[in-house]
Parts: structure tokens; sequence; C-alpha cells
């Protein structure tokens, strides 16, 4: 029986792909880098210590918490300050007026069943100087989102709305940040 040799060009094609991915690889990522694409990180706030009186029983709250923290910002909390004793200094202090979610039917059967809900975060606030002096005036920010509803999928339906909420929560608190990175003059 004769012995057949394979081509060597099909013996080493395995290695030439690799080799070609990794080349194609590592120049898509020099492209990005080189046109300014960068994930999205914690944002550099132009101070260090905040007063807040952010609830940590509010799912928003935490998450604007731990974002806060995460761009080196040290919070100190609204507790009352001790007679004869000073406050701790802040740098700028932001006031919570308003924390809520909202559920509102907006379509219905004739048989009076719910099909449609709207579900919405709302959250007004405003920031300022430990001195009294207006950074950012009352502002309100509002997310919205539409989800059906069928009774039979009860179970699902709650999770999809606790990912809605997640989702617009999340985007409450990157509005937050960007508002607060562009404060200038601190």
């Amino acid at each position: 029986m004769p012995h057949t040799r394979q081509p060597a060009a099909v013996v080493g094609a395995p290695a030439r792909r690799a080799l070609l991915g990794g080349v194609l690889g590592a120049g898509l990522v020099l492209g990005l880098g080189g046109c300014g694409f960068r994930l999205r990180g914690a944002q550099t706030l132009p101070f260090q210590r905040m007063r807040t009186n952010l609830s940590e029983q509010t799912a928003l709250g935490r998450t604007l918490r731990a974002q806060l923290q995460a761009s080196g910002v040290q919070l100190v909390g609204d507790a009352p300050v001790r007679p004869g004793q000073p406050p701790e200094p802040v740098d700028v202090v932001l006031q919570v007026l308003i924390d809520r979610r909202e559920r509102a039917v907006v379509g219905q059967t004739a048989a009076g069943q719910v099909r449609e809900l709207q579900l919405r975060q709302r959250f007004t606030f405003r920031v300022g100087t430990p001195l009294g002096q207006e950074l950012i005036a009352e502002t309100e920010l509002l997310e919205e989102r539409d989800l059906s509803f069928s009774e039979n999928l009860v179970l699902g339906k709650e999770a999809e709305e606790a990912l809605l909420y997640r989702d617009m929560e999340q985007n409450i608190a990157r509005q937050l940040l960007y508002r607060l990175a562009a404060l200038k003059g601190l």
C-alpha cells in the first residue's frame, strides 16, 4: 500500500488560521483604541466629599451610593450634628426630594382585565454647596417603561418588571453622575 503524503499547505492550515485570527484580533483592538473607544468606567467627579440624604432603603438609593463611592466620592450622612460640634466638611450637598416607583394601568380588556402597565421611576433632586449656593436647581429625572401583562404569566411578568425597574435605576444613576461630573469650579 503506497504511502500518500499530504501537501504542506493542508498540514499548516490550522496554525495559519490561528495566526491570521490573532493578527486580525490585535488589529481590531488597536483600531478601536486609536479611535477613542473605551468601555464606560466610573465617572470622574470634581469633588471628593458629599453630604446626601440618599436612602439605603430604596434600590435606586443603594445603586447611587455604590456608583458615587466607585467614583471615589466619600459620602457623609445626613445625620443631625450634635450641639457644639461642627459638621463634617463637604464639597457638595445632594438633596433627594423624591425617589419613587410608580405603576399605572394603561390598557384593559372589555372585561376589565389588565393588559398593559406603565412603570415609572421618578427621582427629583438638587445639588448645592454647604453654604447654600445652588449648583444644580431642582431637577426631575423620569424613566418610563411599558409592560404587557397576562394573568397566565404572573411570575414571569414580575421578574420582567423587576428587570425593567433595575434598568431604569441604572439609567437615572448614570444621568445623575453625568450632571455631577459637569459641575465646574468647586
